[in-house]
């Protein structure tokens, strides 16, 4: 009987011992299986965070990159742009002045064209032997009227038509009423006359051509310098 009781006995605590080797043996794979899994997560997880570090260092590189790169273009393209414009301001300063002097050239040769037409032609001789010389000058002008309505030459010395005539004379002449002696002074067609005058010591001969203008009055348009009083 204490043969197989003590033989009981070992098979228990063999049993017991096999039981309890299993035991430490699976928590010795589970810490194990526990460190891997650990392991590979702080592992993998350590290169993400690197790779996330990496690719938010990138992007801020390139950001500042970029920022740069507009602050360098901006200042350029300003430039630029101030050089454009004063280019655009310096041609149209320059066609401004080029239609300027053009328009100064116009007006010079129109003045000039104009003196031209309005300067006085003086020829030698006239209309008879005794002309020693004809004066016409574009630029007499009618001397004015007080007359109105149709007009008819009067040759009348106290005629409004005939002091009109004698001041037409004197303008064209430039012999003063108050010297001046009229020698003829009489019809030369339909509102056309013709007079004789000299200074009164006859140092100054003239025989001057005048026509009726509308409502303007007579106008000189010939005058010829006589060497002679031939009427």
């Amino acid at each position: 009987m204490k043969g197989n009781e003590s033989r009981e006995s070992r098979l228990g605590k063999r049993e017991k011992r096999k039981k309890t080797n299993i035991i430490l043996n699976s928590l010795i794979a589970l810490v194990i299986l526990l460190i891997i899994v650990v392991s590979g997560r702080i592992f993998l997880g350590g290169n993400n965070d690197d790779e996330l570090r990496a690719e938010e260092q990138t992007a801020s590189e390139n950001a500042v990159r970029e920022k740069d790169n507009k602050s360098d273009s901006q200042p350029d393209d300003q430039e630029k742009e101030n050089e454009e414009e004063a280019e655009k301001d310096k041609e149209e300063a320059e066609k401004e002045k080029e239609a300027e002097e053009k328009e100064k050239e116009a007006k010079e040769q129109e003045a000039e064209e104009e003196t031209e037409e309005n300067e006085e032609v003086v020829t030698e001789g006239g209309s008879s032997p005794d002309v020693e010389k004809t004066i016409e000058n574009p630029s007499w002008k009618p001397v004015g009227t007080s007359q109105s309505g149709e007009h008819t030459a009067v040759y009348d010395q106290n005629a409004v038509d005939w002091k009109e005539m004698l001041q037409a004379i004197s303008y064209a002449t430039g012999v003063d009423q108050n010297n001046m002696t009229v020698w003829f002074l009489g019809n030369n067609g339909p509102n056309k006359s013709v007079g004789t005058i000299s200074t009164k010591d006859q140092s100054e001969k003239y025989r001057v051509y005048i026509d009726w203008v509308d409502g303007q009055g007579w106008k000189p348009v010939k005058v010829e310098v006589l060497n002679k009083i031939n009427y």
